[in-house]
């Protein structure tokens, strides 16, 4: 027996050689987890019982897997990944899946991830969208350019000084607002033509008996020195509260509803017309000055009140006849120059009073703002925004301290520009000039931002123009009242852009822009990947942005030692390790990613060294044992 014990331990030794001169040839291999061989005493049944018994031996009963973190070492590999913690990479290979921690990894000639030996990384791919939906798939990158994204935000976040002077202001006059018309049953409105006296010089202003007041105040803005803008104001009153079909129309839209909140939003979905309910009153404003025409019909019973205080209409659909209109004409308001003295002239006719301005015009006083004269706004700041086609564009901010005494306290007034041009909303009676955009900002007294009393901030009237000028083809404007909105969508259906200054604050203290980016940009060529420690595989471009193509996918198993071994330092799941599950890298129990790194191989070459040494102290030791048992068996023989 003594024999066969020592030759049980011969075993032993050399499986124990064996696993140690595997772990010391894989010393240097990336990825690789050393083994330990591991020992099983053998006892004989014994048919006599007792405590007696000697032991047969020794049997290899496992050779473990250690899958300790190895050490990590940075290279220049773009596509060299470590897991820093627990998980496997997950590898495709021919329809059946491997596991790994080597993160050697390469881009194919059709752009799959895959190790040298052409398995495939898998994770979970980026859809159009921009979202990872968790499907396991082999991962595919892109060697297409960028295309280039329209800017639809412009995200701002600055402080302003609240000790900040308002600039030197201009002198400047106004007149009361200028009834272009009152609202009278059918167009029955009357217009004396009369003439406008500017500094001694004579204009004539034509007019017609159905003239808007957007009409009137489009030939007032072409006289020097005037400025004029118009808007239509009407209320609105329904006893009965609601509005059948067929009943009203304004403008040529049909209005129905089951309540007054009902009517008015109906109202207010009209192109250019705002409306709200209050106390039963319906107020509605048109903001370019044409005229509103109510038509009814049936039985509604209805008053309309022109927003300039003139007499009401009734609409009673029992005493008139079917589709009466009802129309209320708009208001002009001027600013002059300072410099600028004006009287009207009209005919002592009956219809001359529809027409008045005040005689004395009250001298106020107001920032002109020009972008030129550094005097007239507090503050400037710039950045790029980009049109649909890539091209850059210098978008420009100027900020206007207003005077408590004319806006308040704690009002600013923001005016943009797109390379030095307006692009405030047009008149609709010339629609291809823009006017000046400005936007009011109102802070609280705590130095917070007063949103609800603020302007919306959107940009809504720019052609993007090339060097020299001309429409540079890309995308362009659509107005407010075609229906532009805030939020600008994504993709961008035209040039139009919104601000966001929320948390924005007026505190006392210095200007200061701690935030100022914006959504757009120009064509990129690929110049690289980069992989977080989440998973997210990113394209790099030229043109400094990045797009998310995918994740790594990571697995993980209830026993890591079940795994089975199958070469090239895979492992593939057993019985005894159970099914892998999948999850993103640094989330749950599992590891992050290192990028432009690798794992070093867990053996530790000093300990194997040592263990190599007492295996063979082991082997020689059962070998000294069958040595000793033949020396004597020899003496027995010689015994005779």
């Amino acid at each position: 027996m003594s024999f066969n014990t020592a030759i049980t331990g011969l075993l032993a030794a050399t499986t124990d050689l064996n696993v140690t001169g595997n772990n010391i040839a894989n010393a240097s291999t990336v990825g690789f987890k050393q083994s330990r061989a591991e020992f099983a005493d053998v006892y004989a049944n014994s048919m006599n019982g007792g405590n007696h018994d000697i032991g047969t031996g020794v049997r290899v009963s496992d050779v473990a897997q250690e899958f300790s973190q190895g050490s990590i070492s940075f290279t220049q590999g773009e596509m060299d990944l470590a897991i820093s913690g627990s998980g496997f990479f997950v590898l495709s290979d021919q329809g059946s899946q491997a596991f790994t921690r080597a993160g050697q990894f390469k881009v194919d000639k059709d752009n799959f991830i895959v190790t040298n030996d052409s398995a495939r990384l898998q994770g979970f791919v980026a859809n159009e969208d921009g979202a990872i939906p968790d499907v396991l798939t082999d991962i595919q990158l892109t060697k297409a350019d960028l295309s280039p994204v329209s800017t639809t935000l412009v995200d701002m976040l600055f402080n302003l000084d609240a000790d900040a002077i308002a600039p030197v202001k201009s002198i400047y006059n106004t007149s009361s607002a200028i009834a272009a018309s009152q609202a009278i049953q059918g167009s029955a409105n009357g217009f004396a033509a009369g003439t406008i006296d500017i500094n001694g010089k004579t204009y004539s202003i034509p007019s017609t008996s159905d003239q808007s007041a957007s009409t009137i105040a489009a030939a007032l803005n072409a006289l020097d020195g005037v400025s004029a803008n118009a808007k239509t104001e009407a209320q609105l009153t329904i006893p009965a509260g609601l509005v059948a079909a067929g009943e009203l129309s304004i403008n040529g839209n049909a209005i129905e509803g089951v309540d007054l909140t009902a009517v008015a939003a109906a109202i207010d979905a009209i192109n250019g017309f705002t409306a709200s309910e209050s106390g039963g009153v319906i107020s509605i404003t048109e903001s370019a000055g044409n005229n509103i025409v109510f038509t009814a019909s049936g039985a509604l019973l209805a008053d309309v009140v022109g927003g300039d205080g003139g007499a009401s209409v009734a609409i009673d659909g029992a005493a008139v006849a079917p589709n009466t209109e009802a129309v209320v004409g708009g208001q002009i308001s001027l600013a002059l120059d300072a410099d600028i003295e004006m009287s009207l002239q009209t005919a002592t006719t009956a219809g001359a009073n529809l027409f008045p301005i005040t005689p004395v015009l009250a001298e106020q006083r107001l920032n002109e703002f020009d972008a030129d004269d550094t005097d007239t706004y507090n503050y400037v700041r710039s950045t790029q925004i980009y049109d649909s086609l890539g091209t850059a564009h210098e978008f420009t901010q100027y900020f206007v301290k207003e005077p408590s005494e004319v806006s308040g306290p704690n009002t600013w007034t923001m005016y943009v520009k797109v390379d030095g041009k307006d692009v405030g909303e047009a008149d609709p009676l010339t629609p291809d000039i823009a006017t000046q955009a400005s936007y009011v900002l109102k802070f609280f007294d705590d130095g917070s931002l007063d949103a609800s009393n603020s302007d919306q901030l959107l940009v809504s009237n720019w052609t993007p123009l090339d060097e020299e000028g001309r429409a540079a083809g890309s995308l362009g404007p659509l107005s407010i009242a075609d229906g532009a909105r805030i939020p600008v969508t994504k993709p961008a259906v035209s040039s139009n852009f919104m601000i966001d200054v929320t948390g924005s604050t007026q505190f006392s203290g210095s200007f200061s822009v701690n935030e100022l980016d914006q959504d757009g940009y120009s064509r990129g060529s690929l110049t690289g990947y980069s992989v977080a420690a989440n998973g997210d595989i990113s394209a790099r471009y030229s043109n400094d942005e990045s797009l998310v193509l995918g994740r790594v996918a990571l697995a993980n198993f209830t026993n890591q030692q079940g795994l089975k071994p199958i070469g090239d330092t895979n492992w593939a799941e057993s019985s005894e390790s159970g099914q892998p599950l999948f999850n993103s890298p640094a989330t749950g129990s599992l590891g992050a990613i290192s990028a432009g790194a690798l794992e070093d191989s867990n053996v530790d070459l000093s300990a194997e060294l040592v263990a190599l040494i007492i295996a063979q102290r082991n082997f020689q030791a059962n070998s000294r044992t069958i040595e000793t048992n033949s020396e004597l068996q020899q003496t027995i023989i010689n015994l005779r």
